[in-house]
């Protein structure tokens, strides 16, 4: 025997949405019984000034007892009651109707063989009940929605004071009630009007087939959506968990909170928990916290060994606007190793991700200025543990952790003093501690940095811009800043970290020349019966000079963050964009294409010795043009970059990305990204990267003696998307996917969904694949049935 309760409208756990269902039986039967109680309030037309109408063909009144036949109207306010016979009782309020009894209230239709009822007392019984009312539901995504009424049929219905009715061997269903393909049934329901409904030994019937049995539930039925209790259980069966058996409870102490904790028993693996925390104690506050964890036994080996992949990952959001302008935001995230992650992971996207980010701030922005006062940490996990073998130690999992704890940041945006003198001022600055951990074995040509916890950091970074306009098509404008940065620990000259702090004052000159762009209009001939149509293309060519000096002691600086990978530079930077507008009629013009080419020519090729030759170089000055690495030596040109693209965020829309290395004469970079959306139901999307850039001959003879190149592995994959409609739209419905990786010649990802939908019910059916290598490799097969605006089973 179970206790089961169901929470509205909360889809925290995947077992919720199979007993969504109960809301609306509680919503349906809360409206069936209002009509009742309205009906029977039609006979004392004084107690509330309302007068009632009576129709019939005969009337006859004896005593007490007022008779009336032969399609007997009574009109209420906005109820209507009709029957063959009424007879009413004065002196006790007894109301008794028979013989096809209906009832009308607001667009809700009853009827009935039998009605007693006494107006005084609230009490009374209907016999042989059937019946529709409307259900208005809001669209919903994730529910199949329909326009069809609620039927519903009950041997008795009784009503008691305090809006309490007791409900008989009733069956609901929103299908043509002729010929039903689904129903339920509940031999005995209580319910409470706008409070709660109490269902006992009911079962869910699709073709008239019992298929869920519920021996209790409760659901709520009013303005209080969330009830607490037992979720429905989980019962599933994997081919890498074994059989599956789980439940989770549902607690809503307060109107602002609720939480849902549950486990599952997998017989192959071990225990998994979940847990959802969520609380709005104010308007603008919220907060939210999530764990998943698994205590694993592993999988059995073919030796008899077993390898654990069990872990967590948790996470705490909190969001809050403060008064006077303050805003603070947590975002803390766990994970205890990218194993668990790949292993069990619900999708492909959120298996493959190996970054785990966490950030605490509070921040204020006023006149200009900004005041930003965190806490930052990033971990990042390189690779995977490689289990010990008779030839080859065990080598353990790596990876790379970067802390920013404390930091406050001050701020300006660019402000001119004086109102006719081009002339602005700006400044960055900030000050706090900083923590970097490299974890993995040490070898011959690496060392893992392992800082103190606290290294401080402090800098300092006034600026002046002039902009000067030379003529209406000629634009200069010029920049100017000193930087002085200190950090209190540096590295030596073998790598490793000395515990001797490190200054750095540099010197900053841009100059960007805005030359005049070229315009062209053209207007195709007007037709008849067709908005004007214009068309406009401009060339916007530009040149900026950039220019840093004073980085003496570049490899010195521990790699907390960007701010250390600034390196001495002279460069200029030079492109054009191309742009095409359309417009239509009086409409806003709307960008169609746009080409923007561009290139740096760097006159430092070393960047002040900063270089270092067949190896991966990241500095600010080369990953301003491109996020991919690209110079393993001394580089005087970087790669030409194009971005193309086409109507962005439009029916079709398209980007692409290359990037061309004069020095390795050939495309290193091909990035392309194609959605189409030609129908309001279709919908495809495919994205293709490949990257191929490693050290030339050119880089290598450069090298120092001994010293291990950087080799990277060919990227290229591929991942597609094509669909019509979604899985809850009414008639035909379908998805693929597909993410292969032409290196590895591996199917890494695909997905199969088809659902067919009709006005009341769907049936769905999907198969998935995740390959993850040694780690993962599983096939997923569901079949779900569709409810219409309750939920989906499967």
């Amino acid at each position: 025997m179970s206790w089961v309760k169901h929470h509205f409208g909360a889809q925290i756990h995947a077992a919720l949405r199979r007993f969504l269902y109960l809301t609306v039986l509680a919503g349906g039967a809360s409206n069936l019984f209002s009509l009742n109680a309205a009906a029977q309030q039609i006979h004392p037309p004084a107690a509330k000034g309302l007068v009632a109408e009576l129709e019939a063909k005969t009337q006859t009144r004896q005593g007490d007892v007022t008779t009336a036949d032969g399609d007997v109207d009574i009109r209420y306010a906005d109820t209507r009651l009709r029957a063959d016979h009424v007879e009413y009782n004065d002196k006790t309020n007894e109301a008794t109707a028979t013989g096809h009894v209906q009832l009308d209230y607001s667009g809700e239709h009853l009827e009935a063989t039998e009605a007693h009822y006494n107006v005084s007392t609230g009490h009374g019984v209907f016999q042989n009940v059937h019946g529709t009312f409307k259900v208005v539901r809001q669209p919903n995504d994730q529910v199949l929605v329909t326009d069809n009424p609620l039927y519903f049929e009950a041997r008795t219905v009784e009503r008691f004071a305090g809006d309490l009715y007791f409900v008989q061997k009733a069956w609901i269903t929103i299908c043509d009630p002729a010929h039903p393909k689904w129903q339920f049934y509940a031999p005995e329901a209580r319910i409470r009007l706008d409070k709660t409904v109490a269902l006992v030994n009911a079962n869910f019937r699709l073709f008239r087939v019992p298929l869920v049995w519920l021996p209790y539930a409760t659901a709520p039925a009013g303005s209080k959506v969330r009830q607490s209790g037992f979720l429905i259980p989980d019962i599933g069966q994997s081919s890498r968990k074994g059989f599956i058996l789980g439940d989770a409870f549902y607690l809503a102490p307060l109107s602002w909170l609720d939480t849902t904790f549950g486990g599952q028993v997998m017989s192959r693996r071990g225990f998994l928990e979940r847990g959802n925390f969520r609380a709005k104690p104010f308007e603008n506050t919220s907060v939210e916290y999530t764990y998943f964890g698994v205590d694993d036994r592993g999988l059995l080996n073919p030796d008899g060994s077993r390898s654990p992949q069990g872990g967590q990952e948790q996470r705490l959001e909190i969001q809050s606007l403060l008064p006077h302008g303050w805003r603070f935001v947590t975002d803390y995230n766990q994970l205890s190793s990218l194993t668990f992650r790949l292993a069990f992971s619900d999708s492909f996207g959120e298996a493959i991700n190996s970054e785990v980010r966490s950030a605490i701030f509070l921040t204020n922005n006023f006149r200009g200025f900004s005041l930003n006062f965190a806490a930052i940490n990033d971990k990042s996990f390189l690779t995977l543990p490689v289990a010990a073998t008779p030839a080859m130690p065990a080598i353990p999992a790596s990876s790379v952790t970067l802390r920013n704890l404390p930091q406050a940041r001050f701020g300006s945006v660019e402000q001119s003093p004086l109102r006719k003198i081009p002339v602005y001022f700006s400044f960055d600055s900030f000050l706090g501690a900083a923590h970097r951990a490299e974890s993995g074995m040490a070898t011959a040509t690496f060392t893992p940095i392992d800082t103190p916890l606290s290294v401080s950091r402090e800098e300092f970074a006034p600026r002046v811009t002039v902009p000067v306009h030379l003529g209406p098509w000629f634009g200069v404008t010029s920049s100017a800043a000193f930087r002085s940065t200190r950090y209190g620990d540096s590295l030596n000259s073998s790598g490793a970290v000395s515990g001797t702090s490190i200054t750095r004052n540099t010197g900053e000159f841009g100059v960007e020349l805005r030359p005049p762009s070229f315009e062209r209009f053209f207007e195709p001939a007007l037709k008849k019966d067709k908005a004007r149509r214009r068309y406009k293309h401009t060339i916007e060519p530009a040149i900026t000079y950039r220019y840093v000096t004073g980085v003496n002691n570049f490899a010195d600086f521990i790699r907390f963050d960007s701010d250390a990978t600034l390196t001495d530079t002279s460069e200029v930077e030079y492109g054009f964009t191309q742009r095409l507008y359309a417009k239509t009629g009086e409409d806003q013009p709307q960008e169609l294409i746009s080409w923007r080419i561009v290139q740096k020519h760097y006159f430092d090729p070393t960047f002040g010795g900063a270089i270092v030759s067949g190896q991966r170089n990241v500095f600010q000055a080369l990953d301003s043009i491109s996020p991919f690495a690209f110079a393993f030596g001394p580089r005087n040109w970087s790669p030409i970059v194009s971005d193309f693209r086409i109507t962005p965020g439009g029916p079709y829309d398209l980007q692409q990305i290359l990037q061309y290395d004069p020095q390795n004469q050939r495309l290193v970079t091909i990035g392309t990204l194609i959605k189409a959306k030609p129908y309001r139901e279709f919908f495809s999307t495919i994205a293709f990267f490949r990257l191929d850039d490693n050290p030339t001959l050119s880089d290598l003879a450069s090298m120092a003696p001994g010293q291990t190149p950087f080799q990277q592995a060919l990227a290229n994959q591929i991942r597609a998307l094509v669909g019509y409609g979604s899985e809850n739209r009414k008639g035909f419905n379908f998805t693929g996917g597909v993410g292969y990786d032409f290196t590895n010649k591996t199917l890494q990802n695909q997905i199969v969904q088809v659902s067919y939908n009709g006005s009341c019910c769907g049936l769905a059916l999907e198969y998935r694949r995740i390959n993850l290598g040694q780690v993962r490799t599983e096939n997923q097969f569901r079949v779900a049935f569709i409810i219409a605006n309750i939920g989906t089973f499967g």
